[in-house]
């Protein structure tokens, strides 16, 4: 087994333990480049993104950049996996369709995933982002992962 990958099943074990998937988010650099966090509330685990100067895409309204959008909620679907199921390695994505519902206006974004199906070798995931209420999300992700 190769160092990294080693590393990668020790951090997931010990976020499990610690019902933290903040620890796993930590995991991964790219969740700190564009300032993800994760927390448990209730049973559910719920994503956040703060605003951030260099996110965004469109400086007139100002909105945050719809590639940040889309990697975000990708982000979240698979850390939902490896924090909810019992996965040791990184989702491969397969499939990933997003559509953008609102503007990402420049304000934290908060996002949920559902696991809506687990087979031997793919998860199906959906992910939704919001801002003001769930009620009126900003974009919504279906999303198909390959895990081993």
């Amino acid at each position: 087994m190769s160092d990294a990958l080693e590393i990668l099943q020790q951090g997931l074990n010990k976020a499990r333990a610690a019902s933290s998937p903040q620890q796993i988010l930590d995991l991964i650099p790219y969740s700190s480049f564009i300032g993800a966090e994760a927390k448990i509330e209730g049973s559910d685990v719920i994503y956040w993104l703060d605003r951030c100067p260099t996110n965004i895409g469109n400086p007139s309204l100002p909105a945050i950049h719809g590639g940040v959008i889309g990697g975000f909620l990708e982000l979240s679907a698979a850390i939902e996996i490896l924090y909810t199921l019992d996965v040791n390695a990184v989702p491969k994505v397969v499939d990933f369709s997003l559509d953008y519902l609102r503007p990402g206006r420049y304000k934290t974004i908060y996002a949920s995933c559902t696991v809506l199906r687990q087979g031997r070798k793919l998860v199906n995931v959906t992910a939704t982002a919001w801002q003001d209420s769930p009620d009126t999300p900003i974009a919504t992700a279906r999303c198909h992962f390959l895990i081993s």
